[in-house]
């Protein structure tokens, strides 16, 4: 069989890794450049492959191919490929097919790499023999290949999710929904939505799906949808019979028994955390972990890096890293969980962002906004007449700057930056360590 995979970073890699190792004809295809450590992998495990252009014919003449998430729907190559009826997996796709492990999927708009981390450790920590990927960490499809997990716990993306034909995770979850990515969806939400959606259409009936009972477009789309698994749903609003929810000030788990523990116990602050809490634990119940094991899980969790992480304290000033917040609604959780009043870095590469959402949020807990981008106008043009302090900033180093300036003894800086970050960083990571770096420079570090 001859395999292309589209995309030479960690998923195409370990997708084409995963080919060869089963005795597949393999060729890697990058229209941009491999990064050194990829051709080092590529050349040592005989992978051919090419960089900086696509031969288009080899290609075409693939029996399957295996596209990277980071490709667009809309390139002109996918075009062709979807013209031939060339059969197009993502990598977990690709790599579901040679496991009989049972996964454990999470996708959502925010909260994915939380969840994710915090189910991979509910069940590593209970010793449950258990590998993490997807959207995170290292290659699923390299992990099928070299080790024999018995359980996978993967973040998956709905870019992934566009790329399935046979994906059936022993568990889905899907955490919420808010509009994010929507240039790649013809600009419409419920596209995005079903895109998400398709995590649990083909699963069965010996099969879970938890998911959202609060999330509004969860709603619709659930009435317009015929789901086989069991539905198991998890709520900050209200109690429910069956599923996770808050009891006063406990949380709850009702399935054949009830977990239960204090809010003030957990590890994860903000409300978002505690539903990320409740949906994690619904899965650990479901794969029969017991109560003083998730506990003691949810009690020792750290956050995960670039999500409210924080950074230090300097002269009584709180500086929180959330550069993971690459949509509205991700800050809006963010915004959500300060309790003191805060300096707010904000910018970046606008996908299409409504800031009516946080507006609200904005006027209570705000004092002054840093924004940090090429063009930061239509956050200006939004805030101006709201707030009275906004500066603009194309730097990490002037936005800390002006930001440690602004903030008293009490307050907190928040990096909540509501938009991609490629218009002055490598990806969103680098822009939380280059936010570090900084913060930590100005304390003389």
């Amino acid at each position: 069989m001859k395999i292309v995979v589209l995309g030479g970073g960690e998923s195409g890699c370990g997708a084409a890794y995963l080919a060869k190792k089963k005795g597949m004809e393999v060729f890697l295809s990058d229209k941009g450049a491999i990064k050194d450590n990829y051709k080092r992998f590529l050349n040592e495990n005989g992978i051919e492959f090419e960089e900086g252009s696509h031969d288009e014919e080899r290609i075409l003449n693939a029996d399957w191919i295996v596209k990277s998430p980071g490709i667009p729907k809309k390139a002109e190559m996918i075009q062709k490929i979807n013209e031939k009826g060339i059969r197009l997996s993502s990598e977990i796709e690709f790599a579901s097919e040679f496991t009989d492990a049972k996964i454990i999927a999470i996708t959502g708009s925010n909260g994915k790499t939380t969840t994710t981390s915090l189910i991979y450790y509910i069940l590593k920590n209970d010793g449950l023999n258990v590998g993490l990927g997807g959207n995170i960490g290292y290659s699923f499809a390299k992990q099928v290949a070299d080790e024999n997990h018995e359980y996978y716990v993967l973040e998956v993306s709905s870019f992934q999710l566009d790329d399935i034909q046979n994906f059936r995770p022993y568990i889905s979850l899907l955490l919420n929904l808010s509009q994010d990515h929507l240039d790649q969806y013809n600009y419409n939400y419920e596209e995005y939505a079903l895109a998400k959606f398709r995590i649990t259409e083909n699963q069965e009936n010996d099969n879970f799906f938890i998911y959202n009972k609060d999330d509004e477009m969860s709603k619709n789309i659930l009435e317009k949808l015929e789901i086989k698994a069991k539905m198991i749903p998890f709520s900050t609003k209200e109690k429910l019979e069956e599923g996770g929810f808050i009891n006063s000030e406990t949380i709850e788990v009702k399935l054949k028994d009830t977990f239960s523990m204090k809010l003030d116990e957990l590890s994860l602050l903000g409300t978002h955390n505690v539903a990320n809490s409740l949906a994690a634990s619904i899965a650990g119940k479901i794969l029969e972990i017991n109560n003083e094991s998730i506990r003691n899980s949810l009690m020792t969790f750290q956050a995960v890096e670039h999500r409210l992480e924080l950074v230090t304290e300097i002269e009584g000033v709180k500086y929180i890293n959330d550069s993971k917040a690459t949509n509205v609604n991700a800050t809006y959780y963010a915004l959500e969980s300060m309790k003191t009043p805060t300096v707010w870095i904000v910018g970046g590469l606008d996908k299409g962002n409504d800031y009516t959402e946080i507006e609200e949020l904005v006027k209570r807990k705000v004092k002054a906004i840093v924004c940090l981008g090429i063009d930061n106008e239509k956050i200006i043009n939004f805030f101006k007449d709201k707030k009275e302090f906004i500066y603009d900033t194309s730097s990490m180093e002037k936005a800390v700057e002006i930001s440690k300036s602004l903030a008293e003894k009490g307050d907190t800086v928040l990096l909540s930056p509501c938009c991609a970050s490629f218009d002055l960083f490598k990806n969103y990571e680098d822009r939380g360590h280059q936010f570090k770096e900084q913060v930590l420079k100005a304390n003389g570090n």
